[in-house]
């Protein structure tokens, strides 16, 4: 479990973290863009004497506004906390999205969140940061309340990298595409997911090999197809091959990850592992046979092992490595 602080609707900090700096945003993903505005946090809060959070919002505001579009959600809260320990930070913050929350105008968010409840020491947010009733709080409005109430306000310039904005848009295009590479470019880490092994069809077995299997959110579009993965299993990490997908060889159900971990036997039901995403090796096919299915597996399974050990030879931004240490 994180030994980070996670706050839901938080009346007063506790006095571990009273007078913060805060990073507040959405922070989906906690791409190369968010840890510009996270770093800078963390470095303010050193200089300040004071501990450091993210201030997010739960759901994500988008699927409050668009309940029937609900939006691929890189991190939801569970992951995103895991990040956010890894960055260093002492606090998530999540306020709930609802109602109340959407119709409060910016200067009432900034002095019932941040100064009465939070009473916050500096804000920092990025340059495009929209707040309050129809957005239209600004970080430039922030700024000028910070003034009036006594607190910092940084605000940050976009990152760009080559070829374009660093956005949680452009993540969610890269592995819509199956470009798991690219995804990882822009977040500057692999994407993972946290799931609950759940019971399945006990297909996997009877082929000779046996999965772990996770329902992920139903808005995640990840592209279907075979991956090369990592596993975290209770602080040691294994290394695996994973389908995503509605295997169409079957019964072409509802999307469900399935992942074969390598040299291990054990009763995973009901743990929740953590699966970082290292190469894209396949889309998913429908086969003739069984026998064809299960010789497509074994050379899935060499070409896992292979990209796997290609991918430890080289620098990566493995998000077990802070977690393991």
């Amino acid at each position: 479990m994180p030994n980070i602080a996670v706050l839901r609707d938080p009346s007063a900090l506790p006095q571990g973290l009273s007078c913060p700096v805060v990073a507040i945003g959405n922070f989906d993903g906690l791409h190369r863009g968010h840890r510009a505005v996270i770093d800078n946090a963390l470095a303010l809060a050193h200089r300040l004497g004071r501990p450091c959070a993210i201030l997010t919002f739960e759901p994500h505001p988008r699927d409050f506004f668009r309940p029937s579009a609900p939006v691929f959600r890189l991190t939801p809260l569970a992951e995103k906390t895991i990040m956010a320990e890894r960055l260093g930070l002492d606090a998530v913050i999540a306020l709930s999205f609802d109602a109340a929350t959407a119709a409060m105008e910016a200067k009432a968010f900034i002095e019932e969140w941040l100064v009465r409840r939070l009473g916050i020491a500096a804000v920092i947010v990025g340059t495009d940061f929209r707040f309050g009733a129809k957005r239209a709080g600004t970080a430039e409005m922030l700024a000028q309340e910070g003034e009036r109430h006594g607190f910092e306000v940084e605000i940050l310039p976009e990152v760009a990298l080559e070829g374009g904005r660093v956005s949680s848009s452009a993540v969610r295009a890269a592995l819509e595409a199956g470009d798991i590479a690219k995804a990882g470019e822009l977040l500057g880490h692999r994407w993972f997911v946290c799931g609950e092994v759940r019971h399945g069809e006990k297909r996997g077995r009877e082929l000779g090999f046996p999965t772990a299997n996770l329902r992920l959110d139903a808005a995640c579009r990840l592209r279907h197809g075979i991956y090369a993965v990592r596993v975290l299993i209770g602080g040691e990490v294994h290394q695996g091959v994973a389908s995503f997908g509605r295997r169409p060889t079957f019964d072409n159900g509802a999307p469900l990850l399935e992942v074969f971990i390598f040299d291990y036997s054990g009763d995973l039901y009901g743990r929740i592992l953590t699966v970082e995403f290292v190469a894209w090796l396949r889309g998913e096919e429908k086969f003739s046979s069984i026998e064809a299915l299960v010789a497509q597996m074994r050379e899935d399974v060499i070409d896992a092992k292979r990209t796997l050990s290609e991918a430890a030879a080289r620098e990566g931004a493995s998000i077990f490595e802070a977690q393991t240490a």
